[in-house]
């Protein structure tokens, strides 16, 4: 029997068929949440759901500010208000400033931020009716601290740490949380062929603990900014 009820709070979370956002879906929908996600990655999505069966799909390039507006009337038409957003979508590329691509700057901004804003505007309104929710911004260490290497992406996740910041004062007259977790290095896909020990990075189901109970703290509470690095320091 499919695991549904009007009652169950509802969580999104975007870019979820790997890494941080299937372990953030995972662990959700093991705690009996109605679990929705997207990807563009059919296979993978199609992985997660033999997986999790009761899981809602979306397949969806955040990159395409048409195709985040789509996703979000599809997901306030079918689920309403959502309890929980999550935006965790991201690309990760080596790139500093001066020598990138601007091709390079403008999807990484386009997938690391605007997806995040675009989304958010979307869904908001209904979040603010009910006049209740929690946004999760999934940053990075590099919100905070910048490397010579790393420039592009630290644009892009330095401005969604702003925007996070800001919709955080916004929305306190709302009664919506909002919550900005920025992890350092996360064994993802993303370092897939990189010769360092797994010792040096963090889980991926550990970044998924961590938004699990920031979600769950009381309505008095709100964790604003959480900072999760491997023990030895950043790679």
């Amino acid at each position: 029997m499919a695991k549904f009820s009007f009652f169950m709070k509802k969580i999104f979370i975007s870019g979820a068929s790997r890494g941080i956002g299937l372990a953030i879906a995972r662990i959700f929908y093991k705690a009996d949440f109605q679990t929705i996600i997207c990807s563009r990655n059919a296979e993978k999505l199609a992985q997660a759901k033999a997986e999790m069966p009761d899981l809602h799909t979306f397949i969806c390039d955040m990159s395409h500010k048409e195709s985040v507006k789509t996703l979000a009337f599809q997901l306030n038409q079918q689920f309403g208000a959502l309890d929980f957003l999550v935006n965790n979508v991201g690309m990760f590329e080596m790139g500093n400033i001066h020598q990138s691509s601007e091709e390079l700057f403008e999807q990484m901004m386009q997938t690391n931020f605007n997806s995040a804003y675009y989304l958010t505007k979307s869904v908001l309104p209904l979040m603010i009716a009910a006049k209740q929710g929690t946004i999760v911004h999934i940053c990075s260490s590099s919100s905070l601290h910048f490397s010579e290497k790393m420039g592009v992406y630290a644009i892009s996740k330095y401005a969604l740490l702003g925007f996070s910041k800001a919709l955080r004062e916004e929305m306190k007259a709302h009664n919506i949380r909002v919550i900005s977790i920025l992890p350092s290095s996360t064994k993802t896909d993303s370092w897939e062929g990189i010769d360092i020990p797994e010792s040096r990075f963090i889980p991926a189901e550990e970044v998924a603990k961590v938004v699990f109970d920031a979600c769950n703290m009381s309505e008095r509470t709100v964790l604003e900014e959480i900072v999760i690095r491997p023990f030895l320091g950043d790679i």
